[in-house]
């Protein structure tokens, strides 16, 4: 296998030097960059991450605590890894996945053994037991989520309250007046995941300050059942005007009437559920009721028909992830924490009635 000597030698140049090109710790020139990095491809010199950890006490590996028991959403969590993952290649690094099952013991282990540089804690609870132990560790820790007391550490995450205020207002904002929230599910409701009352507490705030009447249906399971269960409470909502029978709907809509319900679902699991729930009533998305979904763009546009959408782009809140995680691992790293909020956007397809704002 090659080494930094062999590199030296083939460029030029001297090991420290090889080693400040590699490290970017010194001012190196651009023509002397050039042979180094030639060297390098030339030889397929791959450093040992060992080696590299022995000499300036770095692993150069993140440490990503993801959930993967039963309640994991691997669709959901896939783009989070993959774009960290991409990221910190970019910064020369690796990434480690461990379990987020394993509790506080999977930080004390990594930071005891000396596995990685930094710990990127996702899925964080409201009261999270892993934030006291999180913040007496040695190695910088970053947070996909905000809990309620975030003890001085670095937190990034959607930002689920003003998302929960876009999908209302948009429904408001296309006349109507009687609004229903479809939660998340009773694993994510249980556990007090930080986004699921910071979604729903604003979503009611939202239609109180709009003065329409509002109802949050929480949790709501991933299953065919629950979310038909649900989707039929949410219509009840809309059955208190002349014209409205059993299924809540208007049968003889005018041009000035209430356009009825407008659903909110906050869960992207259940979208495809409460679509196939309101088809088997006959009530028309777009037409009959209006839906709004907490998804991606891409994933929004790609559903039939087209949802209606706030946007959960896990790969832009994975990007000011990694962006502030190497801040932290920088020569002059910010201290005292702080929370690093992506904002959604809302836009409407076919999902949404062309109310009196359209």
């Amino acid at each position: 296998m090659p080494t930094s000597k062999d590199v030296a030698r083939l460029a030029g140049v001297s090991q420290s030097t090889v080693s400040y090109v590699m490290s970017g710790k010194r001012p190196i020139s651009e023509e002397v960059r050039q042979r180094v990095q030639a060297a390098i491809e030339e030889l397929t010199y791959h450093p040992n991450a060992g080696a590299r950890a022995l000499a300036g006490r770095r692993t150069h590996v993140v440490g990503l605590v993801v959930p993967f028991g039963a309640s994991a959403d691997p669709g959901g969590l896939l783009p989070f890894i993959e774009t960290i993952a991409s990221g910190a290649r970019e910064h020369d690094h690796d990434v480690l996945l461990v379990t987020a099952d394993e509790g506080t013991s999977a930080l004390t282990r990594l930071e005891g053994r000396r596995l990685c540089d930094a710990i990127v804690l996702m899925e964080v609870e409201a009261r999270d037991e892993r934030i006291a132990v999180a913040s007496g560790l040695r190695v910088p820790v970053l947070l996909v989520g905000v809990p309620e007391e975030p003890d001085g550490l670095v937190c990034v995450d959607l930002d689920f309250a003003a998302a929960g205020r876009l999908a209302v207002e948009g429904l408001v904002e296309r006349g109507h007046r009687r609004i229903a929230v479809l939660g998340y599910p009773p694993e994510a409701v249980e556990r007090d995941i930080g986004y699921v009352r910071r979604f729903g507490d604003a979503a009611l705030a939202a239609a109180s300050a709009a003065g329409v009447e509002c109802a949050l249906l929480s949790p709501v399971a991933h299953t065919a059942a629950a979310v038909r269960a649900a989707v039929g409470r949410a219509l009840e909502t809309a059955r208190d005007g002349d014209g409205a029978d059993d299924d809540g709907l208007d049968d003889d809509p005018g041009p000035d009437d209430d356009p009825g319900l407008g659903l909110v679902v906050a869960s992207g699991g259940a979208v495809p559920l409460a679509l196939t729930a309101l088809a088997e009533r006959g009530v028309v998305p777009g037409r009959d009721v209006s839906v709004v979904a907490m998804l991606p763009d891409a994933t929004a546009a790609a559903t039939s028909p087209p949802v209606s959408n706030v946007s959960t782009e896990s790969r832009d809140v994975s990007r000011r992830a990694v962006q502030e995680l190497f801040r932290l691992l920088g020569d002059d790293p910010p201290t005292g924490g702080g929370v690093h909020l992506v904002p959604p956007r809302l836009t409407h397809r076919r999902t949404t009635v062309a109310g009196p704002a359209a």
